[in-house]
């Protein structure tokens, strides 16, 4: 008989707590890079001047709270891809790389942040040498979630 009070009262605490609304949701969503707005820069096949500083420019959304972002720019004179761009754009022929560019960078965002307009101001030194470059942009939220969008650009 103490049995079956233990395993009755067991049963009645399972369901107890099951019942529970304090429940918090999992976040399964990828945050999202938008390089579609007209400011949004570099996009698909646009070109850098070496000497120059230029401004990335893209959005990012979340469902919940974004993390964290990190720019890439390293060179694709072998022409290796992670484009994750539909448009080809048009390569140069293959070479092997002198003094070629390396930029890597990571970027905070505001905590609670679902929304973000991403800027960097970035310098392409002088001396590195011209030709085809990948751009990736990694955006992270909170959750740890990651989305990569690959881009390929060209440093004139």
């Amino acid at each position: 008989m103490k049995q079956l009070k233990l395993l009755m009262a067991i049963l009645a605490l399972t369901f107890i707590s099951s019942c529970s609304s304090d429940k918090a949701e999992i976040d399964t969503e990828y945050p999202v890079i938008d390089i579609t707005g007209t400011n949004a820069f570099p996009i698909q096949c646009n070109t850098i001047e070496r000497g120059k500083t230029f401004t990335f420019k893209a959005t990012f959304n979340d469902n919940v709270a974004l993390g964290s972002y990190s720019l890439d720019i390293h060179h694709n004179f072998d022409h290796h891809t992670h484009s994750t761009e539909v448009t080809t754009c048009e390569m140069e022929a293959v070479k092997s790389p002198v003094k070629p560019m390396l930029f890597i960078n990571n970027y905070t965002i505001p905590n609670g942040v679902k929304t973000y307009e991403a800027t960097a101001q970035i310098t392409v030194p002088a001396d590195v040498d011209p030709g085809d470059y990948h751009f990736m942009i990694r955006l992270t939220d909170k959750e740890g979630w990651q989305t990569l969008k690959g881009l390929s650009i060209k440093i004139l």
